[in-house]
């Protein structure tokens, strides 16, 4: 039987006590919510904190909203919410498209946006959905907040901006006219982690793709992210032309290594296929 190390736990009572706690507990605290993530990785011994801070009882964190010309989601907001919502699946669909493939309802009712960002899985599924929609998030600590860009935030595989001390508490999604999103993902069974899976925004002017974003999960591209794709999308009509090419520089930025779910160069394949797919969903959904 796996059993993870010996912990202490508190439960906080608001996000000042959270931090608070958090400040006072140094380096081994963690932060647990759903636990989706953590917990397995301390039954195998993976990770082993001294000290776990349960934010479960901060409603104030649970919200989706339009604001100043963004959709701002708090962290403890679930995964189930998410799906739920009409106001995100009416401006960002490609967070529907992942939310149904995530894990099953089990996780889903109990695991949460920052959970999963904070994670930083390589293969996690919302992490690339944010990269896609240029998201900002919201990092709080006792001196008061900052905000940063999604390609800050992520700093490396289980590693993020967020420093001892801190509470990640909003993501927010510029919300833009005439936009379109989609995610496809390859999975081997029912609520398995990605093979590969790629996060498509674009928006578009005049029948012109003005500005784009992709996200590659589990495919090893650096920031989880396609620069060179983006930019060739950029003041280009759609086209069969303009789909194959940016299909091909994802994956000319991606790196997958081989493991038990593919060798590298199906992923590489994928990574192509999934972004073509992708991309062809997000254009017909901005043209709707």
């Amino acid at each position: 039987m796996q059993v993870p190390a010996p912990f202490d736990y508190e439960r906080a009572t608001s996000v000042d006590d959270a931090i608070a706690r958090l400040e006072r507990l140094g380096s081994e605290a963690r932060v647990i919510a759903g636990g989706h993530s953590l917990l397995p990785m301390m039954k195998l011994r993976l990770a082993a904190p001294e000290h776990l801070v349960d934010i479960n009882d901060l409603a104030e964190l649970s919200y989706i909203r339009e604001e100043d010309g963004e959709l701002r989601i708090g962290s403890l907001t679930r995964h189930r919410e998410l799906l739920e919502s009409d106001v995100v699946g009416s401006r960002f669909a490609l967070i529907h498209d992942a939310e149904r493939l995530i894990a099953d309802p089990v996780v889903r009712n109990r695991g949460t946006i920052g959970g999963g960002l904070c994670q930083a899985d390589p293969s996690e599924d919302l992490s690339a959905v944010c990269t896609a929609l240029k998201a900002k998030l919201v990092i709080r600590n006792g001196a008061g907040e900052r905000v940063v860009d999604m390609g800050e935030f992520q700093q490396g595989p289980y590693e993020t901006a967020v420093r001892d001390g801190e509470l990640l508490v909003e993501i927010r999604l510029p919300v833009r006219d005439s936009a379109g999103s989609a995610y496809e993902k390859v999975k081997r069974r029912a609520g398995d982690w990605a093979v590969a899976a790629v996060g498509v925004a674009v928006w578009m002017q005049g029948g012109e793709i003005v500005d784009a974003g992709i996200g590659l999960t589990a495919l090893g591209a650096p920031g989880m992210a396609s620069a060179s794709a983006e930019d060739a999308l950029r003041g280009q009509r759609p086209s069969d032309e303009l789909f194959a090419r940016v299909a091909s520089l994802a994956a000319e930025d991606c790196s997958p290594s081989t493991d038990q779910r593919g060798s590298a160069d199906y992923k590489s394949h994928l990574a192509g296929e999934l972004t073509d797919r992708a991309l062809r969903r997000a254009v017909e959904r901005a043209l709707r």
